[in-house]
């Protein structure tokens, strides 16, 4: 089971805001809202900050800039990527009973990979996740399929055996296009999405269906 994990296991959306907003004074513009990022992530941090600097999702800021406002957004969140980020509901419960009945776990997301781990131990679950691939652990970012096929790789897993969990058409797209059956859910960064219509095997409002669904027998 691959996890995507900004919108789908963890709600980072606080702290990528209080970094943002680092960035941009340091550039000398406005602050943005929690409401604008949580409509810009997806696409990992050298995106996010285009667009927050330009106040667009299409926009690209000048080389310079987005290079300097990089730099201080990485300083900030690496000296704290969980302050304020949180699991939500019943995360930490599905991927507990996914565990004990056998499933192997792992992360892929388009976060940069020296955020993931620390990100996971703060939260409770440095333990829980076989493989982390992050947003520079491959070439290119999903919905490239190359990081879901590196996953696959590293746990050696065939695609038709694995599952992908996600909140994006990022996450959809990608798990499509490496032939792994994709699980959306609804709580996320996307939900205008039409899931159904890019291939998702199922819609879930709350990740504890996921065991369920999957015939996953809760631990005795």
């Amino acid at each position: 089971m691959l996890f995507d994990l900004d919108g789908t296991l963890v709600d980072s959306v606080p702290d990528l805001t209080r970094c943002v907003n680092a960035a941009l004074a340091h550039a000398g513009q406005p602050a943005v809202t929690q409401a604008q990022v949580r409509g810009w992530v997806g696409n990992g941090a050298s995106r996010l900050l285009h667009r927050a600097l330009t106040g667009r999702r299409d926009g690209h800021a000048p080389a310079a800039e987005h290079t300097a406002a990089l730099a201080v957004f990485n300083a900030h969140y690496a000296a704290d990527p969980c302050r304020d980020s949180r699991l939500y509901p019943g995360v930490l419960e599905t991927v507990t009973r996914l565990r004990r009945a056998g499933v192997l776990l792992a992360v892929v997301t388009n976060k940069p990979s020296q955020f993931v781990a620390p990100l996971l131990d703060k939260l409770g679950l440095g333990d829980t996740f076989a493989c982390h691939v992050g947003g520079d652990s491959t070439p290119r970012l999903k919905p490239d399929p190359l990081p879901v096929r590196h996953a696959l790789g590293l746990v050696e897993c065939a695609a038709d055996r694995a599952f992908l969990v996600g909140d994006s058409h990022v996450d959809m797209m990608a798990g499509r296009a490496a032939g792994v059956a994709t699980v959306a859910v609804t709580y996320g960064y996307d939900p205008a999405c039409d899931f159904r219509a890019l291939g998702a095997v199922a819609v879930l409002d709350r990740l504890t269906q996921l065991p369920t669904l999957w015939g996953v027998a809760a631990p005795v």
